[in-house]
């Protein structure tokens, strides 16, 4: 990775759909060696894709919550059949494992908080090794981005 290559991301960060002659002109290279640095680059996984980013209220997606859990035991079995189940579930559109007192943070996009509810009794209370859920709902989105602070 050099400058050039971080640039072609900058410009790629702002801008997925940039057409490569566009892309080529704005960070300086012809469009061969551009169309080049970037085929290398989704070749190595620094690209890993493109997303299409959807507004949730309009979808019905309101309420976004955030969910500390805590597993009753933390062996290899538990917590790869926990981590597998997550993926299960598109309403957890992340997780992570984490240090401190929760095993794991979620979040979740639901329609409403009685939407959460029942989630909560049905399923993540099921999950794997679940001891323990405890739930905040975001009350406003004040910055929410995908891209990388290159």
């Amino acid at each position: 990775m050099d400058e050039m290559d971080l640039k072609i991301l900058r410009h790629l960060q702002d801008e997925p759909t940039i057409a490569m002659a566009q892309l080529a002109e704005q960070v300086g290279l012809s469009h061969t060696p551009c169309w080049r640095r970037l085929k290398r680059m989704e070749k190595e996984g620094i690209i890993k894709g493109q997303a299409l980013l959807l507004d949730e209220r309009k979808l019905g997606l309101a309420v976004h919550v955030f969910a500390d859990v805590r597993l009753k035991t933390h062996d290899e079995e538990t917590l790869e059949a926990f981590e597998r189940a997550a993926g299960d579930h598109p309403q957890i559109v992340e997780c992570f494992s984490m240090s401190g007192e929760s095993d794991y943070l979620m979040r979740i996009m639901i329609g409403s908080i009685e939407d959460y509810e029942r989630f909560l009794k049905k399923i993540l209370l099921h999950l794997p090794g679940v001891a323990a859920v405890n739930s905040s709902f975001a009350l406003q989105k004040v910055k929410m981005t995908n891209k990388l602070p290159l």
